[in-house]
């Protein structure tokens, strides 16, 4: 199966799959879920959801197990983005060509429909585990257990680093920081998918380390390339605005780098991850079209 296409079928199963979390039934709190349901059913690119699907794939194929985790993280990224768009952070007005949350609904709804997606996460997993306990699957919910510390873990890296990006528009940092800021606001996030598909895989230590580091380029790629298209993207395409990096005075690879340095160290860290994967040759496949896809993406 060719890459755009394998990507295709994962964003429908994970589509698909997030449906189940719609909550559609007649009650006093509709357009709160109306709000939730807006956000989370929009569409992108559900890459972290289908990383950890990929990654549980190269040591099991039962990968309907990785479900739960899967789901939920989109529910966190996705409160992210809620949040990350509101006035008082990087105020955005289209998300995924749409009107933002706060746009389409309002301030209050868009935030506390940010805060239903969080908790609705916590909530999808711990449902699992308790399942899990229920039928005394012990081995399964020992991976679960170890997944749900790491993601909890990675959650709060993430709004660690998107408060140090808001924090610190404006204002000349080091590239230590720099790279500390986007570890963590986006790269935690894409780290966890990968740890967490191969944890609740029971894949061997060492492996689980391979792919962190793997994690680790993809996660800053990701950065780069997002910075990059900011600068020069196609805001149709992108179905958001160009330029509010430049704004908003934001450290960005594009603004410590330059635009020819930033794609310079984008093209370097892909190799590297490519690299990472070579020993699991065939298996991996995917995964060596998606670093592919992070550095020649348009949106």
């Amino acid at each position: 199966m060719e890459f755009k296409e394998e990507l295709k079928n994962y964003q429908s199963i994970v589509n698909k799959e997030l449906e189940k979390y719609v909550r559609k039934e007649e009650c006093f709190e509709k357009l709160l879920n109306n709000s939730v349901e807006y956000s989370l059913m929009a569409g992108g690119k559900r890459l972290r959801a289908i990383l950890v699907i990929d990654t549980y794939r190269l040591f099991k194929q039962d990968y309907e197990t990785s479900f739960s985790f899967s789901m939920a993280l989109e529910m966190v990224h996705n409160f992210s983005l809620i949040h990350d768009d509101l006035p008082e952070i990087d105020n955005d007005d289209l998300r995924h060509g749409k009107p933002t949350n706060h746009k389409a609904f309002n301030h209050a709804t868009a935030l506390l429909a940010g805060d239903a997606l969080f908790n609705q996460a916590y909530i999808t997993i711990s449902n699992e585990m308790n399942k899990q306990a229920k039928n005394k699957n012990y081995d399964l919910l020992e991976k679960e257990v170890r997944a749900f510390n790491e993601f909890s873990i990675a959650t709060d890296r993430m709004i660690a680093g998107e408060y140090l990006d808001t924090e610190l528009e404006g204002k000349q940092i080091s590239k230590e920081l720099l790279q500390y800021i986007h570890e963590n606001k986006t790269g935690a996030l894409l780290k966890l998918s990968i740890r967490m598909g191969a944890i609740l895989a029971g894949a061997s230590e060492k492996d689980i380390e391979v792919l962190s580091k793997f994690a680790d380029k993809i996660g800053l790629a990701f950065q780069i390339k997002d910075d990059i298209l900011s600068e020069e993207g196609d805001q149709e395409i992108m179905g958001k605005p160009v330029g509010n990096d430049k704004e908003l005075e934001k450290c960005t690879y594009v603004s410590y780098y330059g635009l020819d340095g930033a794609k310079q160290e984008l093209n370097k860290i892909i190799e590297e991850a490519l690299e990472d994967l070579k020993q699991f040759n065939e298996k991996a496949e995917f995964l060596r079209g998606l670093t592919v896809y992070i550095r020649d993406r348009n949106k």
